[in-house]
């Protein structure tokens, strides 16, 4: 099903989309880990049971790289997920068997004074596993358009 495009004037502060799920196992993680994170917490289960992890954990930028496959499903704003900077947390790990799903909510449109025709949406995403669990939180600033 393809959603309706969001236009800056279709937005308004307190706006809410939750995104489809997301199943992360073992491999997914430990290939991320391989090409992107290669620590032993993130490539080898036995390894990652002597560490802070205690166990297998997801990349936090592997977390990230799902969040954005994720918004970029969940968010329908016209010309797309363009983002502008943000701030990144990780409070818990994601762990293998995870199932992911994010949960964005605008808190602010700050209309732009020199380009009329756009804003920026101070976005805030939670990502969030299945026993609704907060694995990472990202405040992130997007632009948004107006309808030409």
């Amino acid at each position: 099903m393809v959603k309706q495009a969001l236009y800056l004037d279709d937005l308004k502060v307190g706006d809410t989309f939750i995104s489809g799920q997301y199943h992360l196992n073992a491999d997914k993680i430990k290939k991320f880990a391989h090409e992107y994170d290669p620590q032993a917490f993130h490539c080898d289960e036995n390894r990652a049971e002597d560490t802070f992890f205690k166990g297998l954990a997801a990349s936090g930028w592997h977390t990230a790289a799902i969040t954005m496959k994720l918004l970029t499903e969940s968010l329908p704003f016209a010309h797309g997920v363009i983002g502008a900077g943000g701030e990144i947390e990780w409070p818990r790990p994601t762990r293998p068997n995870d199932v992911l799903h994010v949960k964005s909510t605008i808190k602010e449109i700050k209309p732009s004074k020199s380009k009329p025709n756009q804003a920026l949406l101070f976005v805030e995403c939670e990502t969030f596993n299945q026993h609704n669990e907060v694995c990472q939180k990202l405040s992130a600033k997007l632009l948004s358009f107006r309808k030409r």
